[in-house]
């Protein structure tokens, strides 16, 4: 699922300050690139902890915009944070994004050989949107590396409803312009355009599979204890998606937040980190 764009006013001024935080008030925030399956991924590390945790961005996210508290509270004594860009998206550019069928399989597979790269042999994931899709991929194709999973705003399949919703908001001159701001500033006004309509038109292929299916045949492959957290107030994922997600993977659980929307771990942050903190020391 996308990042929920057209909540980007509050989102904005919470990312702005997050962004300004990863530069001052957290120096140990360390940024590097490695080199993996032919690109060079970007990405920000901090801790100093055992237990290292994987924090993978909504679509056209990065490490920056999407996890700056995060990066900055959860605990440096008891975990090892490591935010990446995916191909395509933030720094992790050249090369441009496309968006194949397997792209979200590819982005499972940079991931995991990223961390394996960084020499962290066992980890944790967490994933937010596109994020998580990436993340249930991830945790099922690599079970030995998995320790724990975190996913909120995701879907394991693309219904009906889910398309309405993304052709909603494919026409970026229709969003405002404290909206648009933060993606062109990333990627300038032209190939923000051009990486949004291919993120809709690659997220709406799935549509025409069996079911509508990114991922559904691999839940039950996913083994690790697995979070799942939605925001009843998210109008980017109806409800009936994390309960699937819950329903098919052995062992979950389902966390609601009453008043959580699509970037809930933005804007109830402290709460937010609590949750994943808790869950992950368990």
């Amino acid at each position: 699922m996308a990042m929920l764009f057209w909540e980007r006013g509050l989102r904005n001024a919470v990312t702005k300050k997050a962004m300004q935080g990863v530069q001052l008030y957290c120096t140990s925030v360390v940024s590097g690139r490695e080199r993996v399956n032919g690109v060079d991924l970007f990405y920000q590390q901090t801790g100093k902890g055992d237990h290292a945790v994987l924090l993978l961005p909504g679509a056209l996210g990065s490490a920056q915009t999407d996890f700056g508290p995060q990066l900055k509270s959860l605990s440096k004594d008891r975990f090892t944070v490591i935010g990446w860009d995916p191909r395509g998206y933030g720094n992790s550019r050249p090369p441009e994004r496309d968006f194949p069928l397997d792209f979200f399989e590819r982005d499972a597979k940079d991931a995991v050989d990223l961390m394996q790269a960084l020499r962290f042999p066992r980890f944790s994931l967490l994933g937010w949107s596109d994020g998580g899709i990436t993340a249930l991929i991830a945790a099922a194709r690599n079970p030995s590396l998995v320790n724990k999973m975190v996913v909120w705003g995701s879907n394991a399949y693309v219904s009906p409803q889910d398309v309405k919703i993304y052709n909603a908001i494919r026409d970026v001159s229709q969003w405002s312009e404290r909206m648009r701001r933060p993606m062109e500033e990333v990627y300038g006004a032209e190939l923000f355009i051009k990486t949004w309509e291919g993120w809709v038109d690659g997220i709406g292929q799935f549509a025409q599979r069996p079911e509508g299916s990114i991922c559904m045949e691999l839940l039950p492959q996913i083994s690790c204890p697995s979070l799942i957290i939605h925001g009843e107030k998210d109008p980017m994922v109806p409800s009936f998606h994390p309960q699937y997600l819950l329903k098919h993977i052995k062992g979950s659980r389902l966390h609601l937040m009453p008043e959580g929307k699509h970037n809930l771990h933005l804007r109830f942050a402290a709460k937010f980190n609590k949750l994943v903190e808790d869950f992950l020391n368990q």
